[in-house]
């Protein structure tokens, strides 16, 4: 598991995610709430290819993790009435492995490849031919003597998941007849999903406490729904069973989890750079080693969302502030920012020391 993937806030998949969510996920492009364009697309090409007596051109969804990419592609295969076979870029590690996956598919049938940038490249190999005349190549024997067969395979239809689409190989990423980015969720989105959730796993939950959740859960669903199965126990624990407003804020604030969804560790990020470094630039390594986290967590963990708030700027020479962190954690403007550009002063200074003092005590 990925450093920071234990975070309420993450948009990585725990193992809790896996056993939990497939109660909650929709199984159709009807129940689906969100990525409104995506879905009708879909729609268009799953009722063209049924349409035709064809199977569906293979599709690429992309984007950050916890949008939704794994259950739009069992709504495909649930939309054209085949099963579904799912693996992961990793999972495949030799041809032979690939071969016997696309042997053992039905005709129609989708297969799904999960993290398909991590595909190793003698496994891309393999697949090209599948992808594009449905046969693969084995060779048989070494040597001089060595020789391929071509085996045919039924038609089938790829779905691969990526959240890093630049690091596919161009030859990969151009096998891929349909193209779609899933997007961050909007409140109103949010708010739908967290209500049709807690209809299906019977938590009492009135809106005002669904407004809540969703104004913190950072535009990603998994996240909203991690969110509400932990506020379920404090309403059970210290309320009446129902997820109030006053129980969702003072539930989140127990979780150290602020109006924006920032958590304790995008803080500390954030008071180190506008503290320590007077807004930067900073280098991510200085960063990381200032708040006793690794380089990769503070990258992929903290980093993406922070850029999304505008927060943080990404420059040549390293990590700055901008003028929205400055106002949100209530500290003067930099003279670069066209503040005054005076020194913080210790009592500014303090809320990054105070930060890492409870961090220390709760390791």
């Amino acid at each position: 598991m990925k450093d920071g993937a234990d975070r309420l806030i993450s948009s990585s998949l725990t193992q809790e995610d896996i056993n939990k969510e497939n109660s909650v996920r929709p199984k159709s492009l009807a129940e689906y709430v969100g990525q409104t364009q995506v879905k009708h697309n879909i729609d268009i090409f799953i009722k063209a290819a049924t349409g035709r007596g064809e199977v569906l051109d293979h599709v690429l969804l992309y984007g950050p993790p916890g949008l939704g990419k794994t259950t739009l592609a069992n709504i495909i295969a649930n939309e054209m009435g085949v099963n579904i076979r799912t693996t992961s870029g990793p999972a495949i590690e030799h041809g032979g492995d690939l071969a016997s996956i696309l042997m053992g598919l039905a005709p129609g049938d989708v297969l799904f490849i999960d993290e398909i940038h991590r595909l190793n490249r003698s496994v891309e190999e393999t697949l090209y031919p599948a992808l594009e005349d449905f046969h693969i190549d084995i060779i048989m024997g070494k040597g001089p003597g060595a020789q391929t067969m071509h085996l045919p395979i039924p038609p089938f239809t790829l779905v691969g998941a990526t959240t890093r689409a630049g690091m596919l190989s161009s030859p990969l990423r151009d096998r891929f007849g349909i193209n779609l980015r899933l997007e961050y969720y909007n409140h109103e989105e949010l708010l739908n999903i967290l209500l049709r959730s807690a209809k299906i796993l019977n938590v009492k939950i009135d809106k005002a406490g669904a407004e809540e959740i969703a104004g913190r859960s950072r535009g990603t669903p998994r996240i909203a729904n991690r969110i509400l199965r932990r506020l379920r126990d404090f309403a059970f624990v210290m309320g009446e069973g129902t997820i109030t407003q006053s129980l969702a804020t003072s539930g989140l604030e127990l979780l150290e989890i602020d109006e924006l969804g920032l958590d304790k560790m995008d803080r500390r990020v954030m008071l180190s750079i506008l503290t320590n470094f007077s807004g930067g630039p900073v280098g991510l390594d200085t960063i990381a080693a200032t708040i006793s986290e690794s380089a990769d967590t503070v990258e992929d963990v903290c980093e993406p969302y922070l850029l999304q708030l505008g927060f943080l700027d990404r420059t040549p020479r390293g990590r700055a502030a901008t003028s929205k962190a400055y106002e949100y954690f209530g500290l003067p403007l930099p003279a670069r920012l066209g503040g005054l550009g005076k020194d913080i002063k210790d009592n500014q200074l303090s809320l990054f020391n105070d930060q890492d003092k409870e961090n220390k005590e709760d390791k």
